[in-house]
């Protein structure tokens, strides 16, 4: 189904599975803020909000993320009635399904990198975003999974080097990026909401870049390294230090040898 005031887009909206309600969109400030602002109002689960450009993007820890005419920038309501610290897990499950997606589109070697980023031969092509709205039970109102995909275009200078679909061998449509993430995270949501996290991390560190390498990690009050080993079941990264492991919650993720 297609909302919005743009209804030329109803063959894109026909392409997606019946789970998605599409609100189109030929710009906006954050496919994020006018994904919450629907939920808030009642807007029901599979609402996928959708810009050709969005002009305030903005990506984990307050980054901003650039989304040009292009590529794709989406973010669809969810309402899985699971506390917030298992509803949080619900990032992981975007990154495996547009893992899954990216993958097969490219030729290259696709990895994730924790917590949420996509990358492509070591190069990030895609940003995952969720945020949340505490209910008045245990679990929460609503999530938003906000999802960018570089598709034509990527930014030259960036914490991580970065790349698009297009520069990896993929000359494909948003269309066709939007069709192929869709039916992923539809698949996996569907798992996490019936099976657990279990079949998703187990999916997520088949594909973890860098697991049993050597890693630094950067804390918002600290640097350290490590070797990367593993993930657990409530998304916590583990880092054996050599005289301990490290359980990280929170930060970013690098790897001396690329792929960052």
């Amino acid at each position: 189904m297609l909302t919005g005031a743009n209804r030329s887009d109803e063959t894109r909206a026909a392409l997606l599975p019946a789970f998605f309600r599409l609100h189109a969109l030929d710009e906006c400030g954050s496919t994020n803020d006018v994904a919450k602002q629907l939920a808030a109002e009642g807007a029901p689960e599979g609402t996928l909000v959708w810009a050709k450009r969005q002009h305030a993007g903005r990506g984990r820890r307050g980054r901003a993320w650039s989304s040009e005419p292009g590529n794709l920038a989406c973010s669809l309501i969810l309402r899985p009635g699971l506390p917030p610290g298992q509803a949080a897990l619900t990032s992981f499950v975007a990154a495996v399904a547009v893992g899954e997606a990216v993958s097969a589109l490219v030729p290259g070697q696709v990895t994730l990198k924790w917590p949420n980023d996509v990358l492509v031969d070591g190069a990030k092509i895609a940003g995952i975003l969720l945020e949340s709205e505490a209910g008045r039970g245990q679990s929460v109102d609503w999530l938003v999974l906000g999802v960018g995909i570089n598709v034509r275009h990527f930014p030259e200078e960036a914490l991580y080097p970065a790349t698009a679909l297009l520069a990896a061998g993929a000359d494909v449509t948003v269309d066709q990026v939007l069709v192929a993430y869709a039916g992923a995270v539809q698949s996996w949501y569907h798992r996490f909401v019936t099976q657990g996290f279990a079949p998703i991390r187990a999916a997520w560190l088949n594909a973890a870049q860098g697991l049993g390498g050597a890693v630094t990690v950067r804390l918002h009050d600290e640097t350290f390294t490590g070797r990367l080993i593993d993930m657990d079941e409530g998304g916590v990264l583990l880092v054996d230090t050599g005289g301990a492991i490290r359980r990280v919650t929170a930060g970013d993720v690098f790897f001396p040898s690329g792929g960052n």
